[in-house]
């Protein structure tokens, strides 16, 4: 029963992921920039956060030397939202996020070359199937011709490499021993302090008085970040990381639908291929990682 429990938590967890780039996409299209789009979407995901790990009886003290490492953290996977959003505005939201789902391949090579993990051949020739579908979404996104195709690419590249880098400092620094909750609410509600100076320093932040845009709000913040989120932890502890990981690529799959019949984002061979390279190529990391 804990397994069926921890499966259900890691579809709901994927799954809620996955709806990101409909809220995000939708607020950018009504006229809100990536600085303002971030600032609401965590901000509120933080409070809910908080509140939740309050009535959890989580403890949210750190020593004055772990705050170097949570600071760099926040940046880290502030970085990573940030990029995600600027893919998105150039490239299909299906493309970006499953490029973006790339990122257990990076946390496996960073493991091996800087911290002398056992190399794996089986990880060197994943990689390389995954660099074969990014070459075949790429090109369908090409075919396409909406946006900066380039900036799209590279901000979807930038999303793998800083959210591995959070994965690896989470993993090899002193935040492996902060609670996981207190350590995600100390993360976002940084990150929302750098939105809100990116907001003010650019377009500045918008006050929303519509009850349509707070649904939007409210959808980006709640299901796709701050449930997503809670549901995450819970599909670790009663399934394991490895299943978690692997119910994963339910991620990009409900981005590349909603992109096709939401905003109507090109479909090709290519896409179709790509994807299917770049699931295989995770799959393949994270079964080795649970059999080593």
């Amino acid at each position: 029963m804990n397994r069926i429990k921890g499966i259900l938590y890691a579809a709901v967890s994927s799954s809620t992921f996955g709806l990101a780039p409909f809220f995000s996409i939708t607020l950018l299209l009504a006229g809100f920039s990536a600085f303002e789009v971030l600032s609401y979407r965590w901000g509120v995901a933080s409070i809910v956060l908080i509140v939740f790990g309050w009535l959890s009886g989580c403890n949210f003290r750190l020593a004055g030397k772990d705050w170097g490492v949570v600071f760099l953290l926040s940046l880290l996977r502030a970085v990573t939202s940030f990029s995600l959003i600027i893919a998105y505005q150039n490239i299909a939201s299906g493309v970006a996020s499953t490029i973006h789902f790339m990122y257990p391949l990076a946390v496996a090579l960073a493991m091996m070359f800087f911290f002398r993990e056992k190399k794996s051949l089986l990880v060197i020739l994943a990689v390389l199937m995954s660099l074969l579908g990014a070459a075949l979404l790429s090109l369908g996104e090409l075919e396409a011709k909406s946006g900066n195709t380039m900036v799209g690419l590279v901000a979807a590249c930038v999303s793998v490499f800083s959210y591995a880098g959070y994965i690896v400092g989470v993993r090899t620094t002193r935040a492996v021993q902060i609670n996981s909750t207190a350590l995600t609410c100390y993360v976002m509600g940084l990150g929302t302090i750098f939105y809100l100076i990116g907001a003010y320093c650019t377009s500045g932040l918008q006050l929303v008085s519509d009850g349509y845009t707070w649904l939007i709000i409210l959808g980006l913040a709640l299901p796709a970040t701050a449930i997503s989120n809670i549901t995450l932890v819970q599909a670790i502890k009663y399934a394991g990381p490895t299943l978690t990981s692997i119910l994963g690529a339910m991620e990009p799959l409900t981005a590349v639908v909603i992109g096709v019949f939401v905003f109507k984002e090109l479909f090709t061979v290519n896409s179709a291929v790509g994807i299917i390279l770049i699931l295989l190529a995770v799959s393949i990391v994270v079964f080795r990682r649970q059999k080593s």
